[in-house]
């Protein structure tokens, strides 16, 4: 196998001694408790240091892959290995799906669980809220389990970890009955009060260049009208959408976002209605997701201030633009989970794909961070951004009950790296 040296962008060079990925969970218990310095690497996706490690970078992606579906319950137990695009069909032939999915059905379920990650929809929490228990192998190489029900209010510390509680072996998500979309693209959506369209479907994204006053796509995907019929759907009938819609157009053919990639690349749209693993993420499995030269930055900002943001950055937006590729506006929902960046509050997520140039990237970002400070942004975990520790920490409520978890879980701070003990040390 080629050991993977550096993460998906390129922009991030581990520093990692070694690169192992065990078979087993008897192997990976062996190598946690044999080892000084651990961390956990999923497919790579993040675009901070998050992951980084001085010591053994572990993929657990050689674990045996395991899909449990318990219907009872509407459960689905999985390896953490495992990524949303190998799980979601399988959910779908059982009658059973996740209830929201994030852009890319290329990353790893518990890599994507222990940053934050999410997709959209005012109603649907970021990815992580659809963890009901886990697995994971702590720093002396016992397993623990944790669940939603028996571990009460210290759960939601446990989740949304960054990786520096233990390595997670397997994850138990909660399940919804299958249900279809239909996805709809409209192009040229005036600027004013565009927090507002998000919430005119079941997940929504406003596409903007910061270039003009107009949003330049609006992603919608709705729920499939009850009343088609099984057999209408799979003639690939479209429901009939109006040409206009709040002074955007009906693109009359499949869109990428990003301005001249193939709109192959992409989910189906014009109103086909389909599974929803088919068109809650933005971008095919067997294709290369977004640009894929490029970095990343986003920031979550209350939902009630998003109208504040948007002018922030549209103050900016002669240095915003020229380093943008495309920038992306999303709802999240709020949820319990202490270092989710939609702890307890409705939430504005307000994305940026950049060139790939760091140095050029670099200064507007300090710049964009400035104009969002005072709104009291939450930095995405695993995106590129500059924001202090001490600023960081002084966003999140629930910070010192998850450094002394920590401290207890990890007293000598194996699963920590550079970024984690800056971010969220732990209590000694």
């Amino acid at each position: 196998m080629t050991e993977q040296r550096t993460n998906w962008a390129g922009n991030v060079v581990f520093s990692a001694e070694r690169f192992r990925r065990p078979a087993s969970v008897g192997d990976l218990q062996r190598l946690v408790a044999g080892s000084r310095h651990v961390r956990a690497l999923g497919t790579g996706h993040s675009f901070s240091t998050v992951a980084d490690c001085r010591g053994d970078l572990v993929s657990v992606a050689g674990l045996p892959k395991v899909i449990e579906v318990d219907s009872g319950l509407a459960t689905v137990t999985v390896s953490a290995g495992l990524r949303y695009g190998e799980l979601a069909g399988r959910l779908d032939e059982a009658g059973w799906a996740l209830r929201n999915l994030g852009s890319l059905p290329h990353i790893s379920i518990a890599g994507a669980c222990a940053t934050g990650t999410h997709g959209s929809g005012d109603a649907n929490g970021n990815l992580a809220t659809a963890v009901s228990a886990l697995e994971m192998v702590t720093a002396d190489g016992d397993i623990v389990a944790l669940s939603r029900d028996r571990d009460g209010g210290e759960f939601a510390g446990t989740v949304v970890a960054l990786g520096a509680l233990g390595i997670v072996t397997s994850l138990t998500l909660d399940l919804v009955p299958a249900f279809r979309l239909r996805q709809y693209v409209y192009e040229g959506l005036p600027g004013d009060q565009r927090d507002e369209h998000l919430a005119s479907g079941y997940s929504v994204s406003l596409f903007t260049r910061w270039r003009g006053t107009r949003v330049s796509q609006v992603w919608v995907k709705r729920l499939a009208h009850e009343d088609d019929s099984r057999a209408a759907a799979e003639r690939g009938s479209a429901a009939a959408e109006p040409s206009r819609w709040l002074g955007a157009t009906l693109a009359d053919g499949p869109r990428h976002p990003v301005p001249g990639m193939p709109a192959g690349y992409t989910t189906p749209q014009l109103g086909v209605a389909g599974p929803w693993h088919e068109r809650l993420p933005h971008f095919r499995l067997e294709f290369t997701p977004s640009n894929g030269e490029e970095l990343q930055s986003e920031y979550l900002v209350p939902r009630d201030r998003a109208v504040e943001a948007l002018a922030a950055i549209d103050g900016i937006r002669d240095r915003v633009a020229p380093v943008l590729q495309i920038s992306e506006i999303r709802s999240v929902a709020p949820d319990d989970l202490w270092l989710s960046p939609s702890y307890l509050r409705p939430t504005v997520a307000l994305h940026f794909t950049w060139i790939k140039d760091p140095a050029a990237v670099l200064p507007v970002l300090a710049a964009l961070e400035d104009r969002l400070a005072p709104l009291r942004a939450r930095p995405h975990w695993g995106k590129l951004f500059s924001v202090s520790p001490a600023t960081v920490r002084g966003l999140y409520e629930r910070l010192p009950d998850f450094e002394r978890l920590r401290g207890r879980y990890d007293p000598a701070g194996k699963f920590g790296n550079e970024f984690v003990d800056a971010y969220v040390p732990a209590s000694r």
